[in-house]
């Protein structure tokens, strides 16, 4: 009897979200292509996974892996159902940006004006890099 080793190339299936560009299907850990989102101790990184939480909710999730590893987890492009999205989604939604390194710019204009700015001031606070904003 032969064994064929099948390379896996998409995978199909409900998704646990870990964060707001990290979901789970079956297993697989998988890193939404071309985005950058808010890590969990972020002050927007709850909301961005909430976000993805949302986008998924009740939808089996098509993810089309390019073959690319990062931090342990398969990159892919995922869709909805519908033929959406998520990376694009995300990023409509101000809860992510266009990493153009890894995307070659497909999402940057999709980002809501100053959504880089207000990420990096909110993260740059809480870390103690920037002063609180004083009232007026």
């Amino acid at each position: 009897m032969a064994i064929e080793i099948v390379e896996v190339t998409e995978l199909r299936g409900r998704a646990w979200v870990i964060d707001g560009d990290t979901i789970d299907i079956a297993g697989t850990r998988i890193r939404l292509a071309g985005i950058d989102a808010p890590e969990m101790d972020h002050p927007h990184g709850r909301k961005a996974k909430w976000a993805l939480v949302n986008l998924c909710r009740g939808h089996e999730i098509r993810a089309v892996l390019d073959g690319d590893f990062s931090y342990e987890r398969s990159v892919a492009t995922c869709y909805l159902p519908d033929g959406r999205d998520l990376s694009a989604e995300m990023v409509r939604a101000g809860m992510a940006v266009d990493r153009p390194r890894f995307s070659r710019g497909k999402y940057a204009g999709l980002e809501p004006e100053g959504i880089r700015r207000k990420l990096w001031r909110c993260d740059a606070r809480q870390k103690g890099r920037m002063p609180p904003r004083l009232p007026d």
